[in-house]
């Protein structure tokens, strides 16, 4: 029986977040940097922008003290800004020099003192720290000083913060000493608020000085923001390892169920997307033709065609069906296979998108092996310079390797041929994913690397070398498929001697292009009639 509860609207939760549409949202900052502390700062910085699902991030709260500071700038002006605290000082030295001119009447030698007053700074601050050393004459001026003596701090706080910022207050609306400095004392929390949260130290943000700049909204989107790393932990796709993060066996299977679900809704728009089967498993798939029964196989009857049969054959009624009627759906029965893919992680993968497609490419397929063929082996070589097996749970963060630039697709192979070895199967096969030419061998354990002749041209003994893994390969009877992202005249060279030389296949492609025409064909292979 369902049930359903109902509560009062509240507006604030019309967004609210759950685990699952978080780490989506890591996920796609993942894909951009091919790192999970990025992706998290990133999520930090930016929130979610999921259709309707919008959580701000620091960034929106650092827009919004921006906004508050030029508010402020645009509001008021600051020029006048110490001329009370000037018109104060101004007066007690002229009280002063009053008294000192009635005693240089009197007979009494003040010179000393008015070059004293006729010396002061012009800064206000200055001129109130040097007459700290005067000694009054007068009784009511020197009473004015010690009240404008007790502001010197603020006064020169003032001064030097309107040497830095004043000339940025554009407004039209004049501000007094008092009004001046709360102005000051606002920006410098403001200040002080917009580092706490570029530093990305949430913790150390001060969310009473949140709340009293801001208001309560910008509250809530800070705790929101907070809530995206606990709702991650609680939902059991990252945890905390000291100052890093690291994504926990489930948020790899998401990954690659998030790489499947992207390709897959590619296809639907191209109309090749997955049908529906009355029997589910891994074993057999239905198809929609149907054939005459044969004692001894499974007895998947199609009852339309096997009754059309009975009338055809005998008619009337009460319908009479024979041996012969019987009709059943014919079958694709999944073969078992063991694949590697290889992976080309060098520098120029890192162009146009090509990596961030190779690698989605590469999650969906280890997702879809995993879920439909998980008696299968599905294997990941990633090759630059050298060549390196990539676990699952390490094909999330992988990316092009900018610090060893050369291709080493003979290295690939060779290790890629090892790990078929391990897994004997009638049917072997691996593909590989590259954009480039083979310019790195190794030959008795030693690397050699090599720049092609020209830009566009061939790196002769890198070829030869890696042609002489591929017949080796070939004698072992595996098959090699090479999904190319670039198809320079060169290239293509390569490519078709790899393919004569295989029997494999070759397909040039696009990067966005690349999960369907992959997957297509994975998946055709997977099957054959019966």
């Amino acid at each position: 029986m369902v049930h359903i509860r109902y509560s009062r609207w509240d507006a604030r939760r019309r967004d609210s977040m759950d685990a699952d549409s978080v780490f989506d949202q890591l996920n796609e900052y993942m894909n951009d940097t091919g790192d999970l502390q990025q992706a998290m700062r990133r999520l930090m910085q930016k929130g979610i922008k999921q259709g309707e699902k919008q959580t701000k991030g620091i960034d929106d709260l650092l827009q919004q003290l921006a906004r508050e500071m030029r508010k402020m700038y645009d509001e008021y002006k600051l020029q006048s800004a110490m001329d009370e605290v000037q018109e104060q000082l101004e007066s007690i030295v002229d009280q002063e020099r009053q008294t000192l001119a009635e005693l240089d009447q009197a007979g009494q030698d003040t010179q000393s003192k008015k070059q004293f007053l006729n010396d002061l700074p012009g800064k206000t601050s200055e001129a109130v720290e040097k007459l700290t050393s005067y000694r009054f004459e007068n009784a009511d001026a020197e009473k004015e000083f010690q009240k404008l003596l007790a502001q010197l701090e603020q006064i020169r706080k003032l001064e030097n913060w309107l040497r830095r910022e004043g000339s940025l207050f554009r407004g039209q609306t004049p501000a007094d000493f008092k009004q001046s400095q709360e102005l000051m004392e606002r920006m410098e929390e403001l200040r002080r608020l917009e580092s706490q949260l570029s530093s990305m130290q949430l913790k150390d943000v001060d969310k009473e000085l949140l709340e009293k700049l801001l208001g309560g909204d910008p509250m809530q989107d800070f705790e929101g923001v907070m809530r995206m790393q606990s709702l991650l932990e609680e939902g059991g796709y990252v945890v905390e390892q000291g100052e890093r993060f690291e994504l926990t066996p489930k948020a790899v299977r998401r990954v690659g169920q998030l790489a499947l679900r992207d390709i897959y809704q590619q296809l639907r728009r191209d109309g090749m997307g997955r049908h529906e089967a009355r029997y589910r498993g891994s074993h057999e798939l239905l198809v929609e033709t149907s054939r005459p029964y044969v004692q001894g196989e499974p007895l998947h009857i199609n009852m339309i065609q096997t009754l059309k049969n009975a009338l055809l054959h005998g008619g009337g009624v009460p319908v009479r069906i024979g041996p012969k009627d019987f009709a059943v759906y014919e079958s694709e029965h999944t073969t078992r296979s063991a694949t590697v893919l290889l992976l080309d992680m060098s520098w120029s993968m890192s162009w146009e998108g090509r990596f961030a497609a190779a690698k989605k490419v590469a999650l969906a397929m280890e997702s879809l092996v995993r879920s439909l063929h998980p008696r299968d082996y599905f294997g990941i070589v990633g090759f630059f310079t050298r060549a390196v097996e990539l676990k699952a749970k390490d094909l999330p963060q992988a990316t092009w390797n900018m610090g060893d630039p050369f291709t080493n697709l003979q290295d690939g192979l060779h290790l890629a041929s090892t790990l078929l070895e391990r897994r004997p199967s009638a049917n072997q096969q691996m593909i590989v994913i590259t954009d480039g030419q083979p310019t790195a061998y190794c030959r008795q354990g030693r690397l050699y690397c090599e720049w092609p002749l020209s830009f566009g041209g061939i790196s002769q003994r890198a070829a030869e070398e890696t042609l002489k893994e591929a017949e080796r390969i070939t004698r072992k009877g595996i098959t090699i498929n090479t999904f190319m992202l670039d198809d320079s005249p060169v290239l293509r060279g390569f490519v078709d001697d790899l393919t004569r030389i295989n029997k494999g296949r070759a397909f040039y492609t696009r990067p966005d292009r690349l999960g369907q025409y992959l997957l297509v064909d994975y998946l055709s292979h997977q099957r054959k009639k019966v």
